[in-house]
């Protein structure tokens, strides 16, 4: 991590103290940008972006809608039949403990914890249908264009099998845009921390990482600065266990945000600093022959944050939450998750193309939305509240600044869970469960008030339209203005799509 300090002297912007910024620079050394040199090709190989990979004319209507995309992530998997795909007339083994309540749409209801998402359930669209044949937590398989996943790619962010991040994608399709100018702000920004990075007893998982686009495409991480305002004891059967602050159940009005990274490079004033930005102008001729080397490409993202953060303060100003109106922060919840989801809104207002929030484990693995244990207690107490004001906080404010219209935003995570309850675990749990789920998304050409796809009367299996992560991140990239069947050039510069070519545009989440 660079640390940069500022001279102390009060600045132009009236900053009289010394302020410290943080700014990622662990990719530095990493390997894998090999495959800029066949960017031309891929290029060529490329379809024209005219949205001909949907499956209707009409979707053309909708490509390149979205300026921004906002993703939600929840890791862990939340349970369908305790959010949007409640089955209150199965038996009471399947339905739970908790009722379904009307929302703004006429006959759509979701689950009683969910009090404010139901208020602007008119402004989303809920896809019920979700389904693929991976019940492990492949973070990689609903965030990237892999075809198949398995238990040692999903423990290895390094598993050569790994396809690039959908941001990270964004990130490379719009600096090649670009001629490779970097952009006036960071394209790629994820909170609250780095993945998986706050569990003391797992490997980090994979997911959020570029794989052979190289390490200058990895997300640039915030560091999460403030403290957990209610302590919480975890445990897990393996005998781990974790007892402290949990900042996803609460944090303190102090709490914000920076840029951050897990390596460290020695401190530096910002007179050092401008001395060695001129020296890296003047030798600007001979890095630019070096380009296509990975470590270099690797610096671009590091001077990019460095000189960005220093410059611009659009940034810094945007993660600095505590700037926001007190009634703006409370509308989202004095929670992590709901910090992280109003920063994400600061950020797009920045300039930053796609922000990903990741409600993580804290502190403990099997944490989070992977309720295989005390399932209604946690889905009560610790989740859902915190996720509902987060959610409807993250829509209304969008929608009220006329940014919702322009704006994509996805609550993805890797499966659903079992319809039935397994009554064995302390409190009873639903257990991984892939063949029928729901994701929600709203703005950026999405519907309002849409339900697509059915599932059967336990919310086991797809009754109806069956859709895969795939084909969402098709749609994605669609409303974004990038084709799906885009290709790009891995390690041995073969050309990979971005999905699999099976993969399809949900055009009936268009509206």
């Amino acid at each position: 991590m660079l640390r940069i300090l500022s001279n102390p002297r009060r600045l132009c912007t009236g900053t009289a103290r010394r302020e410290l910024l943080e700014v990622g620079a662990a990719g530095v050394l990493g390997l894998g940008l090999d495959a800029l040199l066949a960017s031309q090709a891929a290029n060529r190989e490329a379809r024209a972006a005219d949205g001909r990979s949907a499956d209707s004319a009409d979707a053309g209507r909708f490509f390149g809608r979205a300026k921004h995309c906002i993703l939600l992530y929840l890791y862990g998997s939340p349970s369908q039949l305790e959010t949007f795909d409640m089955k209150p007339d199965a038996e009471v083994e399947v339905r739970g403990e908790m009722q379904p309540i009307p929302s703004a749409v006429p006959g759509v209801s979701v689950c009683e914890y969910l009090p404010e998402t139901a208020q602007v359930m008119d402004r989303v669209s809920v896809v019920r249908s979700m389904t693929h044949p991976y019940p492990i937590h492949g973070v990689a398989y609903a965030t990237t264009g892999v075809p198949t996943i398995d238990v040692a790619a999903e423990l290895n962010p390094f598993d050569v099998r790994h396809h690039p991040y959908f941001a990270s994608v964004v990130q490379y399709l719009q600096r090649r845009q670009r001629g490779g100018r970097l952009p006036d702000v960071p394209q790629n920004v994820a909170l609250p921390f780095p993945f998986s990075s706050k569990r003391s007893d797992q490997p980090l998982r994979a997911g959020p990482y570029a794989a052979y686009l190289g390490a200058a495409y990895n997300p640039l991480w915030t560091e999460f600065v403030g403290e957990g305002t209610k302590v919480i004891t975890k445990s897990r059967a393996a005998g781990f266990s974790f007892t402290g602050p949990e900042p996803y159940l609460g944090c303190t009005p102090d709490s914000h945000f920076r840029i951050g990274a897990t390596g460290r490079l020695p401190d530096l004033t910002l007179d050092r600093l401008n001395r060695r930005r001129t020296l890296l102008q003047q030798l600007d001729t001979a890095r630019r022959r070096l380009e296509a080397h990975a470590a270099v490409a690797s610096f671009d993202q590091f001077q990019q944050a460095a000189f960005s953060l220093i410059d611009n303060p659009r940034i810094a100003e945007a993660l600095d939450v505590r700037r926001e109106k007190d009634t703006i922060r409370l509308s989202y919840g004095m929670t992590l998750f709901g910090q992280a989801a109003l920063a994400a809104r600061r950020l797009i207002e920045a300039g930053t193309r796609v922000v990903s929030v990741f409600w993580d484990e804290y502190g403990l693995a099997g944490d989070a939305w992977d309720t295989h244990a005390n399932h209604f207690p946690r889905m009560k107490e610790q989740l859902l509240p915190g996720f509902d004001k987060a959610f409807a906080g993250l829509i209304r404010d969008l929608d009220a600044r006329g940014l919702l219209d322009e704006t994509l935003v996805m609550v993805l995570s890797e499966h659903g869970r079992t319809p039935k309850i397994d009554s064995k675990p302390a409190g009873a749990g639903r257990h991984h469960w892939s063949r029928a789920y729901s994701i929600v998304l709203a703005g950026g050409g999405i519907a309002r008030g849409r339900i697509v796809g059915a599932t059967d009367r336990h919310a086991a299996d797809v009754a109806d339209n069956p859709i895969s992560p795939k084909d969402i991140l098709a749609t994605a990239y669609h409303l974004l203005g990038i084709d799906p069947q885009t290709t790009l050039p891995d390690r041995t510069n073969r050309p990979i799509p971005l999905v699999p070519h099976e993969s399809r545009v949900v055009t009936e989440l268009f509206g």
